[in-house]
């Protein structure tokens, strides 16, 4: 892990997306965070020594699915498949999907293996399934603020992490999306092994691209202060729920993913910057969605 002094530094960004805004001053106490993201040799130990199922792998209540098919009700997770071509960026269905037998250990299907993936960063985990990592570890996942800051690098107010431009001198400076989206890439197309780019001015690396990172904060369609520090996760929730009475914010059920994926492209979703911030429900897992750690220092 690496130990993070905090500071004061403008969080948000005005240029890029809604709920962005608006760019505000915050602030952040010490803490450690993960070095790199969570791989698939660490959960693997993790779930050697406790026996965990993650909700990809477990039975779906048919109850909860009023209508549907008992027959397709399986076990599995979202799986991203390029397209042969241009297709309409406003359908996401067009190169996502349901994948039965997806899970952390077949992140393509049933007949797809990690054995050769054990340093890239494990995937198909949803909200659940990582707090139970970090307990296990005695640790926490990180604040959106806490992510943010460090994702900067001490790059404060920088459209990414590494300055104005996405490409600086045309070379990639995390794992996204390079070529047309969904169906020409030319970079990697999917996960790397961690510690593949550079690191940030923390020695951090893959907080921009490669894969989403979950965070313990509760996501809201603009920023809502609360707490510079983690609180306990009742007391945020309750004080989600007065702001989105108070602004009409929509809450529970779905957290802050930050740091974008290696499906980032700029004619699509130009989101592998730091201050970049997408909604997911706490119950769903997908192919590009890992977490880091984090604690108290």
């Amino acid at each position: 892990m690496v130990l993070i002094d905090g500071g004061t530094f403008r969080m948000g960004s005005d240029e890029f997306y809604p709920d962005e805004r608006p760019v505000h001053e915050r602030s952040v106490e010490p803490f450690w965070i993960d070095r790199c993201e969570v791989t698939n040799e660490l959960f693997a130990g993790f779930v050697d020594d406790t026996g965990y199922v993650t909700v990809a792998e477990r039975e779906l209540d048919a109850a909860a699915f009023d209508g549907a098919d008992p027959a397709d009700l399986v076990p599995g997770s979202m799986v991203f498949v390029p397209t042969d071509g241009p297709v309409d960026l406003r359908d996401w269905r067009a190169w996502w999907r349901w994948q039965p037998g997806a899970f952390w250990r077949r992140p393509f299907g049933p007949e797809s293996s990690i054995d050769d993936r054990m340093q890239h960063p494990v995937v198909h985990v949803c909200f659940e399934d990582a707090v139970a990592y970090a307990d296990w570890a005695g640790l926490r996942l990180p604040t959106e603020a806490e992510h943010e800051f460090a994702a900067r690098g001490g790059v404060d107010g920088a459209r990414f992490a590494w300055g104005s431009e996405p490409y600086p001198g045309g070379k990639a400076r995390a794992n996204s999306w390079l070529g047309r989206f969904p169906y020409d890439n030319r970079g990697v197309g999917g996960t790397a092994e961690v510690g593949s780019y550079p690191a940030n001015g923390y020695g951090l690396f893959d907080m921009i691209g490669n894969v989403w990172e979950w965070t313990s904060d509760y996501y809201t369609p603009r920023h809502v202060r609360l707490s510079d520090r983690p609180v306990d996760p009742q007391k945020r929730q309750n004080l989600l729920a007065r702001a989105s009475a108070d602004h009409a914010f929509p809450t529970t059920g779905r957290r802050v993913l930050k740091g974008g994926s290696f499906l980032c492209s700029p004619e699509y979703c130009l989101r592998f910057r730091p201050a970049a911030r997408s909604a997911q429900s706490e119950d769903t897992g997908m192919s590009h969605i890992g977490f880091r750690c984090a604690r108290d220092a």
